[in-house]
């Protein structure tokens, strides 16, 4: 098995269950513990992977924008696409943080439609301000990893009820609580679904049981969850207890 693939099944591994330790995984991969030392340690620069005594964890924090633009990439590109398809021309929407959200501007910008878009992603409105159909309200407030959070933020969302509010999460706990990594990124997540006709999660399924430390609101709380693997069972009795609705989108396969 070459590097990069063992280090891929290695952030698999860590993502499901939490943690890992060094001996553990040499064993798996049939490696010395120098050599897994070594793949966490470039994991670890990389932000994908916490460095732990003797051993590896999910971190939590988020991992740099730049990174996660590329991590998961099909996958977002998915739901994005599929997001957008649901939007009618002329509505208005308001967009979260994220990478994710970032593939739905994306779509969204790909159709030949005007919408009215309030959001807190930095990449998203430098996106969409290049598209002149595309009306664009930027929240102000502190700037951090390219997204707007807290109070100032979540005032400018509270101005507005558009007709999606869409919005990811840092990670999604197994008892279906929704985390972030900055009580600001939570507020600001809060008054995106608080203040919409239409409340739209979105999550890959790299989501589903990563920890982060700051919580608030609830995987059932959406009208529409979309994602691109099965849910684990817990949640997919929830939601359909809850009466949520859920598009799991379809990988892409060769003609």
């Amino acid at each position: 098995m070459n590097t990069t693939r063992r280090r891929t099944e290695i952030l698999s591994l860590v993502r499901e269950t939490g943690y890992a330790g060094i001996d553990a995984l040499a064993a798996r991969f049939r490696v010395t513990p120098q050599t897994i030392r070594r793949d966490v340690n470039a994991l670890s620069d990389d932000g994908r992977l916490k460095r732990m005594h003797g051993g590896a964890a999910w971190p939590d924090r988020n991992i740099a924008y730049g990174t996660r633009q590329v991590l998961n990439l099909d996958a977002k590109r998915r739901i994005g696409r599929a997001v957008a398809a649901l939007i009618p021309d002329g509505a208005s929407v308001s967009l979260g943080i994220g990478t994710t959200p970032e593939q739905v501007a994306r779509a969204l910008a790909e159709r030949e439609a005007a919408f009215t878009v309030i959001t807190n992603n930095v990449a998203i409105a430098a996106l969409l301000s290049e598209t002149p159909r595309i009306d664009v309200t930027m929240a102000g407030g502190r700037l951090s990893d390219r997204g707007v959070t807290g109070e100032a933020a979540a005032r400018v969302f509270a101005a507005y009820r558009v007709d999606f509010g869409i919005a990811g999460a840092g990670g999604i706990d197994p008892d279906g609580t929704l985390l972030d990594f900055t009580p600001d990124e939570v507020i600001a997540r809060q008054a995106i679904m608080a203040h919409c006709r239409q409340r739209v999660l979105i999550a890959d399924a790299t989501k589903f049981g990563r920890p982060a430390s700051a919580s608030g609101g609830r995987i059932e709380d959406a009208h529409l969850l979309v994602t691109d693997a099965a849910l684990p069972p817990a949640l997919a009795r929830l939601l359909d207890t809850a009466g949520t609705r859920v598009i799991v989108t379809a990988a892409e396969t060769a003609a």
